[in-house]
């Protein structure tokens, strides 16, 4: 479970960006999660709870913001939404695509 080692990672950003603005406690974070990171939310709420047991985090409500995967073709230049990791623009049929977004997971915001 790849989810657990994110996690601790992200909990461990988290709380020295606590930290560092001299924060009591966290009731809510915000991550942005795109798609291509094969990530499970629940699995990622899961962790955290873990993660955060017997922090100033504990509690905290963990909200995720899926972020859609979208590839540029260099053939025609569309953007379009990849899906199930189909890697070939749906207008003109090329695979000389770069992804744009959807590789994303960060924490974006949290409250105290």
């Amino acid at each position: 479970m790849h989810e657990a080692a994110l996690t601790q990672g992200l909990v461990k950003i988290l709380l020295r960006e606590a930290e560092r603005h001299q924060v009591s406690s966290i009731k809510r974070v915000w991550l942005k999660v795109g798609r291509m990171k094969a990530v499970e939310p629940q699995a990622l709420v899961f962790c955290f709870g873990a993660f955060t047991e017997g922090t100033l985090a504990e509690g905290a409500e963990l909200i995720i913001d899926p972020v859609p995967a979208v590839a540029t073709c260099h053939g025609c230049g569309g953007d379009f939404e990849v899906i199930k990791f189909h890697f070939q623009c749906p207008r003109c049929q090329s695979r000389d695509v770069v992804l744009i977004q959807g590789d994303e997971l960060y924490i974006e915001s949290f409250d105290a």
